[in-house]
């Protein structure tokens, strides 16, 4: 139960009265806060010993929290899982529509789309490397990383490509689709799978992405009725 700052003192009746002047307590602030705790401190822990090594216990203690909020906030840690990769997925949709500038021509644009899909596999390369064998393991996973990952990743790279339209793109909305899934696509297989899980040198691959999307621009070029 939250109190008011100070205590209840008692009157002469017994009856219980409070201090004046104490501000309340926000306990809807102080939730979001041990949650968002919870959840920077399960991403660190999860990427650095693994989600089967890491104890609710470790991660309670990193976030300064108890560790009964765990099971109350996200009931266990499987529900934080889950909580730390829909964070993500927001916190991308949002990185790239605050921080990667309209570019001024359909060729441009993809390929700074790819090349920050290149970038961001590889700053999450720690935290793929434990939700990517959780999903292969458990398809409720699988399914969720789906539709809070990939898919509305595309749908955000889908929406930056409609805005070329006046520019002489005249591509079918199915058509938008493909090529946003395929930016996608083409940033796990180049950023985690090639540099990451591969090795392949990170100049190299990011050369490689560009001369795919030159050939991608030309390819849609050519689509043009």
């Amino acid at each position: 139960m939250d109190f008011m700052v100070g205590d209840l003192v008692g009157n002469r009746n017994g009856r219980r009265k409070s201090l004046p002047g104490r501000l309340p307590v926000n306990k809807k602030r102080d939730r979001g806060a041990k949650q968002d705790a919870l959840v920077r401190a399960g991403t660190r822990l999860f990427a650095t010993k693994g989600y089967e090594a890491t104890t609710t216990r470790e991660i309670a203690a990193l976030a300064g929290c108890a560790e009964g909020l765990i099971h109350r906030y996200f009931r266990g840690k499987a529900g934080l899982l889950y909580a730390i990769m829909r964070t993500q997925a927001a916190e991308d949709a949002m990185e790239m529509s605050t921080s990667l500038p309209r570019a001024s021509h359909l060729d441009e644009e993809i390929q700074q789309l790819l090349e920050w899909e290149l970038n961001r596999m590889w700053k999450q390369r720690d935290f793929l490397r434990v939700t990517i064998p959780r999903a292969i393991l458990d398809r409720r996973v699988g399914q969720f990383v789906s539709r809070v990952g990939p898919g509305r990743h595309s749908r955000a790279i889908a929406d930056r490509l409609k805005l070329y339209r006046d520019n002489g793109t005249a591509l079918a909305d199915d058509d938008i689709e493909a090529v946003a899934n395929t930016i996608g696509a083409l940033g796990f297989a180049l950023g985690f799978m090639r540099q990451v899980v591969f090795g392949f040198n990170r100049q190299q691959t990011k050369r490689l992405a560009e001369n795919i999307a030159a050939v991608l621009a030309r390819a849609i070029h050519s689509h043009r009725p």
